[in-house]
């Protein structure tokens, strides 16, 4: 039976399924949390879980638009705003892990690391900058500021993007290995977004009209 990815397929099975796909990260914590399988050190095994799928989250909602339109699969920005939200979901679980059961709520040692080791200072920056974009994922939101305001404001994902990975790659102390796969799926993801649009200017001054913000 052939595969349904039709401009319906978001709306049918697709969306549901990957929703509980997003969730297998945060069954697996839980079950290993249980289960006392999470190794010698399982709160450096919940940390580093929560910060890569906070990371691929956000590659792949990025990766939505690139998508899109290198596939024509338009139904695929029904899926952007709960991938989005994914990432803030292990982004919360991620600062929670650290505030919590790293640092025991000691706001003081918390803010002695914030200011002396970059790495947490990048990662707490690039957290405060997701909780507006959470807080306006709705459509009441885009409605409220304005699409051309709302546009403006989720841009500032890039931002977080660029922050996770730096993050990342100065926490890792030997095998950049893994920050530097994400690096490089960033570095397309942006690099695919500059062609689209100049692109679309070119096609907007071929045909006389002056290139207009798109949608990223």
């Amino acid at each position: 039976m052939a595969i349904d990815w039709g401009p319906r397929a978001s709306a049918g099975w697709i969306k549901p399924a990957i929703f509980v796909l997003c969730l297998v990260p945060f069954a697996r914590l839980v079950v290993g949390a249980f289960m006392r399988t999470l190794g010698a050190n399982p709160i450096e095994a919940i940390t580093h879980s929560t910060g890569t799928w906070t990371l691929s989250f956000l590659l792949i909602t990025l990766g939505v638009t690139p998508l899109r339109k290198l596939a024509g699969w338009n139904w695929l920005l029904r899926l952007r705003r709960m991938l989005g939200l994914y990432a803030f979901f292990y982004a919360v679980l991620h600062f929670l892990t650290y505030i919590w059961l790293d640092q025991f709520f000691d706001f003081a040692a918390i803010v002695k690391d914030v200011i002396k080791r970059p790495f947490i200072t990048v990662g707490f920056t690039s957290f405060l900058l997701l909780l507006p974009l959470a807080a306006t994922s709705t459509a009441a939101m885009v409605k409220r500021l304005g699409a051309k305001n709302w546009l403006a404001l989720h841009r500032l994902v890039y931002a977080v993007a660029v922050g996770g990975v730096v993050h990342y790659w100065w926490l890792v102390k030997k095998d950049i290995t893994q920050p530097a796969i994400y690096a490089a799926v960033l570095v397309v993801l942006l690099g695919l977004r500059l062609l689209f649009r100049a692109r679309e200017r070119a096609v907007a001054a071929m045909s006389g009209n002056p290139a207009r913000s798109r949608a990223v």
